[in-house]
């Protein structure tokens, strides 16, 4: 199971929706105009094949104060911050930090998705590492954490997430 997770709003059901469509086709076709979507009220499993099937479990933000119910099964991590709004940074950071401390997630592999890098935006992503200091986040936690720099909404660094998915533990048998 890859669980999926960050604020409400940063486009978390949409790299699902554009996950989904890469992962069944030969991963190189044009994914087209973006999807329309809703916030996710609860959760929703979407199984993607990259060739193995993996399971993500994506749950809407409004849900933070329950995902520790979710971590058991979890072998991998999605966890979504929006590029785009750099006044959120403090509150993703704040979760981040909650779920790489957390027992149940101590083992799952972490992909750090920065989202909306098509907005522009008065800070870069770098920048925006630095600021939550990220290097020395990933230095002392105990999973291994990779990150990407993404547009769902044009496709941009989409490849990459699924090549992780593939790379990692996150599959169900």
């Amino acid at each position: 199971m890859c669980l999926l997770l960050g604020a409400s709003g940063v486009g978390k059901t949409l790299l699902v929706k554009r996950l989904l469509k890469l992962s069944s086709g030969d991963g190189k076709g044009d994914l087209g105009d973006p999807p329309p979507t809703r916030p996710t009220v609860g959760t929703d499993l979407t199984d993607i094949v990259v060739p193995r099937k993996i399971t993500i479990r994506e749950l809407g933000g409004c849900m933070g104060p329950i995902w520790p119910s979710y971590y058991g099964n979890c072998r991998s991590l999605l966890f979504m911050m929006d590029a785009a709004n750099p006044t959120q940074l403090s509150a993703s950071c704040v979760q981040l930090l909650g779920l790489l401390s957390a027992e149940g997630l101590a083992e799952a592999s972490v992909l750090i998705l920065f989202n909306k890098i098509d907005v522009p935006c008065y800070m870069t992503v770098e920048e925006m590492k630095s600021l939550i200091r990220l290097p020395d986040i990933i230095a002392c936690a105990k999973q291994s954490i990779s990150t990407v720099a993404v547009s769902a909404h044009k496709g941009t660094g989409l490849a990459e997430v699924l090549h992780w998915l593939q790379d990692t533990r996150g599959t169900d048998g």
